[in-house]
C-alpha cells in the first residue's frame, strides 16, 4: 500500500480558473498568509464562511413578541487562542470564570406579531456596550421583559470585565444591567440564572472575596494512589479533560464554586445559602420553592463531573433547607453496557403539571442490565414539603422520560438499547392503581415507523405539558409531530391522535414537491385550556434546494399563510447548484443512499469532476431499516465553515452522507465485521458516482469526522485502490482505550484486526 499525502487533495482539480468552472478545473494558486501569519482560505470559500449567518428565532410565552437573535460566522481567533483550564471533564476559560470558547450573540432585534399576522418593525436592543458577547437570552414568565448574560470584548490590557447579568424591556429594547461585578459577576461554569416568576431570578455567582486561584504546589502533595482494595470489577470509558491531582481539584472548586443570588428586576439582591459547587437551581412551577443540586468530595480522577457526588435538596426562595431528597456518592462503578444506570435517585425533577411536586427514578438491578430483574425502574413522587414517596408507574425496560399533562395523563417512555426496542406508555399518575397502557412499541431505527413525537404547550404555569387538540368529533388528542420519513424522502406532518380510540386525523403535511417544510412552532399562549382547529396556528419553516429556509404563519381553519422572514440567500454564487439524492445496492443487497452535490452549470458532457466522499458510519440491527431513506431531496443545502459542500465553491462534486452501515443482526453485534461493511459500502459509493459519469475515478477523495475520521483511515488501509486521499478530522484511532464501547457503539473487548481497531 503506498502512503496517502494530504497534499494529494489539491492535485485533484485542474488548471484553469475557477468562478464556478463545473468541470472541476481550479487553479489552486498558494494560499497567503494573513497579517497575522495564518494562511487563508480562497477568496471563493472566504466568502461562504464570512458570510453572517441568519438569526435565531425566539417567540414570547405569550407568542406575542419575536426576538431576533444575531450571530457571527465564525469566532474570532483571538477567542479561540484564550487561555483555558481542563477540569472533571470540560474547559473553563479562567479569566472570564465561564466554559470555554463559548459560541455567542452580537445584538438582538425585537418585533410584534400584528393582529393580522403580520410583523412589525424592527426595533434594535439598546444599553448594552459595544461588541459585547450574548449568552442565554431567557424570557419572563409573562412576556415583558428577557434576561441574558453579557461578556465584554477584552480590551487587551488589564483584567476582563467578569459576565454580568441584564435585563431588557421587550417594549421599548432597552438593556440595563441586573447584576454585575464587583459586588456579583456571574459564575457560568456549572449553571448561570432561570427566572423563579415574572419578577425574580435565581442566579449563580462569584463569591465576594474568593482571593486569587491556587498556586501549583512546586512539588506534589504526595504520590497518586489508587486502590481496589475491595477486588470490585469496574470498567470506564475514556474520558478527555479530567481531573488529574490535588491541584487539579483545588482549581475545580475554585472556579466551579458560586453564590445563588435572589434577584428583582429592580436590582434588589439576596444572596441565599453558602458558596457551593452548584450545577442545577431550578424553581418550582409555583415559585415557591427552589430544587437545588450541587456537587461535593470526593472528586475522582477516572470520571467527569457528572459522576461526583451529588446532594439534592427543596430549599425556599429564602435559603431555608426544607428537605433533603438525597445524597449520591461517587459513581465510579457504573457498569460500561449502554442501558446502565447510576444507583439511587436519578432523574430528580420538578411535575410540570403541579405547583411543587417532585418526581424521580430509581433503578432495581443497581443500575447494571445484566442482571434480570422485574420492574427494572420504579417512577415515584413526592410533595416539595410534607408528604411520601408514592409510586406512580414501572418499568420493564430502562425509563426514558416522561411528559405530563394532568393527574388522568401522562406519557411514560422505556427502552433498550442492544435491541433498539422503545415503547410509549399512557399512565394515570393520579391514579396509579389503573394499569398502563402500550401507546407505541417500535425500533428506533425503524423510521418509517416513526408515529411522530408529542407536542408540548405551555400551561398557565409557565411549565411545559402535553398539548390537547379537540379534533373534528370533539374529542380530546394528542398532537404528533412526525419526520414523515419515507421511500422517497422525508414528508413531515402533524397528526391529532385519539388515545381513547386509535384513530389519527392529518391536519398538516409538507408539501411533496420542491419544497420541504417542518413545524416550528405550536403558536399557543400560555394556558391549560384544550386547543381547538378553529383557533389553531402554527409556525412551519419551509426551504428548497436553491432557498434557505424562511418561517411562515399557518392559521386555521382556512390554514391561511403569513411570511414572517425574509432571509436573504447565504451564498448566492451556490444557488444554482445541483442536489439529488442517489439509491444504489451493496454486494449484499442492503440498500444505500447518499446525496449528491454539483457545482452550478456542471455537465457531464463536458468532462468529469473530482470528488469528495464525506460521511459517517453508523450500526444497525435489520437490514431493512438500515436500507431505510433518511432525508428530504427538496431541503436547502446549509453551509458552515467545516461544511464538505465548501468544496463546491472549488469545481468539485461532493457526495455527503452515503450510508455505511454497520450491520449485526440477531446476536452478531455490527463491529464484528465492521471492516468488511465499511468497505462494501465505500466501493458501492464509489462504482455509483462513477457509474454516473460524475466522478472521476483517480480523483476521489474520501472524509469524515470523530468516527468518520475512523473510518477514513480504514478505507485508506483497507481500500487504498478506491481513494487518492482522505481527510480524517479529530478521529480517535487508538481502540485500545476504548475497549468495550465507543459512543453508541459496542465492543467486545476483543481486538481481531488491530490495524483496524
Amino acid at each position: 500500500m503506498g502512503i496517502h499525502d494530504v497534499r494529494n487533495l489539491v492535485a485533484l482539480a485542474g488548471t484553469e480558473s475557477t468562478a464556478g468552472s463545473a468541470t472541476g478545473a481550479t487553479n489552486y494558486e498558494s494560499t497567503q498568509p494573513a497579517d497575522n501569519g495564518y494562511q487563508i482560505p480562497p477568496e471563493e470559500i472566504r466568502k461562504i464562511v464570512d458570510a453572517p449567518p441568519t438569526p435565531t428565532l425566539m417567540f414570547s410565552p405569550t407568542k406575542k413578541t419575536i426576538l431576533f437573535l444575531q450571530r457571527r460566522s465564525l469566532a474570532p481567533l483571538s477567542d479561540i487562542a484564550r487561555p483555558e483550564l481542563k477540569l472533571g471533564g470540560m474547559r473553563i476559560d479562567p479569566e472570564y470564570n465561564t466554559k470555554s470558547r463559548m459560541s455567542f450573540y452580537t445584538g438582538i432585534h425585537i418585533r410584534k406579531v400584528l393582529s393580522d399576522n403580520n410583523i412589525g418593525e424592527d426595533l434594535v436592543m439598546t444599553g448594552v456596550p459595544e461588541g459585547s458577547r450574548i449568552n442565554y437570552c431567557s424570557w419572563s414568565p409573562d412576556g415583558r421583559y428577557f434576561a441574558f448574560s453579557v461578556r465584554e470584548p477584552d480590551q487587551g490590557e488589564g483584567p476582563v470585565t467578569l459576565p454580568s447579568l441584564w435585563v431588557a424591556d421587550a417594549e421599548t429594547g432597552k438593556a440595563r444591567q441586573l447584576l454585575g461585578a464587583p459586588e456579583y459577576a456571574l459564575n457560568t461554569v456549572l449553571d448561570h440564572f432561570s427566572w423563579i416568576d415574572d419578577t425574580r431570578l435565581v442566579v449563580c455567582t462569584i463569591p465576594q472575596g474568593r482571593g486569587a486561584p491556587p498556586k501549583k504546589p512546586p512539588t506534589p502533595f504526595g504520590p497518586k494512589i489508587q486502590s481496589n482494595e475491595g477486588q470490585a470489577v469496574m470498567q470506564n470509558r475514556t474520558y478527555q479533560d479530567l481531573l488529574k491531582d490535588s491541584h487539579d481539584e483545588n482549581l475545580f472548586e475554585y472556579y466551579a464554586t458560586s453564590q445563588i443570588v435572589i434577584v428583582s428586576i429592580d436590582g434588589q439582591a439576596l444572596p441565599i445559602g453558602p458558596p457551593a459547587l452548584y450545577c442545577d437551581v431550578e424553581a418550582s412551577p409555583d415559585g415557591h420553592f427552589l430544587l437545588v443540586r450541587y456537587l461535593h468530595r470526593p472528586f475522582s480522577f477516572i470520571v467527569h463531573l457528572a459522576r461526583f457526588p451529588k446532594k439534592i435538596e427543596v430549599w425556599r426562595p429564602s435559603g431555608e433547607i426544607v428537605k433533603e431528597v438525597c445524597d449520591l456518592p461517587l459513581a465510579e462503578d457504573i457498569p460500561i453496557s449502554f442501558d446502565s444506570a447510576r444507583k439511587g435517585r436519578r432523574s430528580v425533577n420538578w411535575r410540570n403539571d403541579k405547583l411543587a411536586t417532585l418526581y424521580w427514578v430509581e433503578a432495581q438491578d443497581g443500575g447494571d442490565p445484566k442482571n434480570e430483574v422485574s420492574p427494572r425502574d420504579i417512577v415515584y413522587t413526592e410533595p416539595a414539603e410534607g408528604g411520601f414517596p408514592q409510586v406512580i408507574a414501572e418499568t420493564d425496560l430502562r425509563f426514558q422520560g416522561i411528559c405530563w399533562m394532568d393527574d388522568d395523563l401522562a406519557l411514560l417512555y422505556d427502552g433498550w438499547y442492544k435491541t433498539r426496542k422503545t415503547r410509549t406508555w399512557v399512565i394515570t399518575p393520579g391514579n396509579p392503581e389503573k394499569e398502563k397502557h402500550i401507546l407505541f412499541d417500535r425500533s428506533t431505527e425503524d423510521v418509517y415507523g416513526d408515529p411522530g413525537s408529542p407536542k408540548r404547550r405551555q400551561s398557565s404555569l409557565g411549565t411545559y405539558v402535553l398539548a390537547q387538540v379537540r379534533n373534528s368529533a370533539g374529542n380530546k388528542c394528542l398532537l404528533l409531530d412526525g419526520r414523515g420519513a419515507t421511500p422517497e424522502g422525508n414528508i413531515p406532518f402533524l397528526d391529532l391522535l385519539d388515545i381513547e380510540t386509535g384513530e389519527k386525523e392529518r391536519i398538516w403535511q409538507s408539501v411533496k414537491e420542491k419544497y420541504y417544510e417542518t413545524l416550528a412552532l405550536l403558536m399557543a399562549p400560555k394556558g391549560d385550556e384544550v386547543l381547538t382547529l378553529d383557533n389553531f396556528k402554527i409556525v412551519i419553516a419551509r426551504e428548497s434546494q436553491t432557498e434557505p429556509h424562511q418561517f411562515y404563519f399557518v392559521c386555521w381553519p382556512a390554514k391561511t399563510e403569513t411570511r414572517i422572514t425574509n432571509f436573504p440567500h447565504p451564498y448566492p454564487q451556490l444557488k444554482d447548484l445541483n442536489k439529488e439524492i442517489i439509491r444504489y445496492a451493496r454486494s449484499d443487497g442492503v440498500q444505500l443512499t447518499a446525496t449528491l452535490y454539483t457545482p452550478p452549470g456542471f455537465d457531464s458532457a463536458k468532462g468529469k469532476l473530482p470528488l469528495l466522499m464525506w460521511a459517517y458510519p453508523r450500526e444497525f440491527k435489520s437490514k431493512d431499516n438500515a436500507s431505510q431513506m433518511r432525508g428530504s431531496p427538496f431541503s436547502f443545502a446549509g453551509i458552515n465553515s467545516t461544511s464538505p459542500l465548501l468544496w463546491l465553491a472549488r469545481g468539485f462534486a461532493i457526495l455527503d452522507g452515503p450510508t455505511m452501515p454497520i450491520i449485526g443482526e440477531g446476536d452478531e453485534e455490527p463491529n464484528e465485521r465492521y471492516v468488511e461493511q465499511l468497505v462494501a459500502s465505500a466501493k458501492a459509493a464509489v462504482d455509483e458516482v462513477v457509474r454516473r459519469g460524475v466522478a472521476d475515478p483517480n480523483k476521489i477523495a474520501v472524509g469524515g469526522h470523530s468516527y468518520g475520521a475512523f473510518m477514513t483511515a480504514n478505507l485508506l488501509i483497507h481500500a487504498s485502490d478506491l481513494f487518492a486521499c482522505g481527510i480524517a478530522r479529530s478521529g480517535a484511532y487508538n481502540r485500545t482505550l476504548t475497549p468495550f464501547g465507543f459512543q453508541k457503539r459496542e465492543l467486545s473487548g476483543r481486538h481481531r484486526r488491530p490495524t483496524s481497531r
